[in-house]
């Protein structure tokens, strides 16, 4: 697994400083890649000895293949979070997924009031997706990488709402790093992510 660049200039932010970004993307998002291949990497060497035993209470097998899941989806919790920053926060962007939230939720206000208040009692990711099994917008909440989310389901609008997004610039005003995320959304990829998802239901 590879690094991705950033999809944005870092620097033209508001109320997400440039400082907060190079930490979140070269350092933590980096060492979730970096932990990625190395687990990979261990997974391999462990099946080729023969020496893999599965233990639900605890053995190197079950750690590494929790690990596996906790990193892969940290890896890419962050890049959908990535993706969709760097905007003017114009939603007239997003016309069809517009329309959809708006069908769901009655207006774009109250979506983005309602997964406000939901990244407010999430501890770690908000995220609004296409539900293939119902196909249908949902929205879930998720504590950690790999608990929360719901399988069959493709992000749409991924909102990173652990401390290490927001401390730095809004201390513990969570919710005022929140308004921001809002501010800096680039609809046009969200509405690009929502149009390719909309085509898959299982």
């Amino acid at each position: 697994m590879e690094q991705k660049p950033l999809p944005f200039d870092q620097k033209k932010l508001d109320g997400i400083s440039e400082n907060t970004i190079v930490i979140h993307h070269d350092k933590l998002y980096a060492g979730y890649v970096a932990k990625v291949n190395e687990i990979s990497e261990k997974l391999v060497e462990l099946r080729k000895s023969g020496t893999a035993k599965g233990n639900a209470t605890y053995s190197e097998l079950r750690a590494l293949k929790d690990a596996e899941t906790f990193t892969t989806n940290g890896v890419y919790l962050h890049e959908w979070y990535f993706d969709v920053l760097g905007g003017d926060g114009n939603i007239a962007n997003a016309p069809e997924l517009s329309k959809a939230i708006t069908e769901k939720w009655g207006s774009v206000e109250n979506t983005i009031k309602y997964m406000s208040e939901c990244a407010m009692a999430a501890r770690g990711w908000s995220v609004l997706c296409w539900d293939t099994k119902v196909g249908k917008i949902k929205h879930y909440n998720s504590d950690a990488h790999n608990q929360g989310g719901v399988w069959g389901c493709l992000p749409i609008i991924v909102l990173d709402v652990y401390e290490h997004a927001y401390f730095i610039d809004h201390g513990s005003d969570k919710a005022s790093y929140i308004a921001a995320f809002w501010e800096n959304l680039n609809w046009s990829k969200a509405e690009e992510l929502y149009l390719k998802a909309r085509e898959v239901k299982l």
